[in-house]
């Protein structure tokens, strides 16, 4: 997968992620996605992940991350965890189950991503695998 560009739609969303609007925070963040590897983009991810204005806004771009399947995604929303409040990592622990938690190909695929993780050099990131994984595992 190559690297995306800032381009036009990537400046609207990021513009679109300051708006007092939370409908606009969030379509934001689920456009914003799509460019998580990119550094100015994955600050504002992880801003919108721990919104403090409406948890609307952390599930939609958890859930948009998470969407993609990949350790970049399910990385960001693992570290958004653990600094969330109680409320906000409810709906973080939410946007998990809507997204990886439907089918029993899904949780697979979460205990596949997890696995990867639980090495990580960070060891908030490694913890929070750590406990998805075994989470992933009593769903089955």
């Amino acid at each position: 997968m190559s690297r995306p560009e800032i381009d036009d739609e990537l400046r609207s969303a990021l513009h679109d992620a300051d708006s007092a609007s939370w409908s606009a925070r969030a379509a934001a963040g689920r456009r914003l996605a799509s460019a998580a590897e990119v550094a100015v983009v994955a600050a504002v991810l992880h801003r919108l992940l721990l919104d403090g204005q409406d948890t609307a806004v952390t599930q939609e771009a958890a859930e948009a991350l998470l969407e993609r399947w990949d350790i970049c995604g399910l990385r960001m929303v693992l570290a958004a965890l653990t600094s969330a409040d109680d409320d906000t990592g409810d709906h973080l622990c939410m946007a998990v189950d809507n997204v990886c938690c439907q089918s029993e190909e899904d949780l697979k695929r979460l205990a596949g991503l997890c696995s990867e993780l639980i090495s990580d050099a960070d060891a908030t990131i490694s913890e929070e695998a750590n406990s998805l994984c075994r989470r992933a595992h009593g769903h089955r």
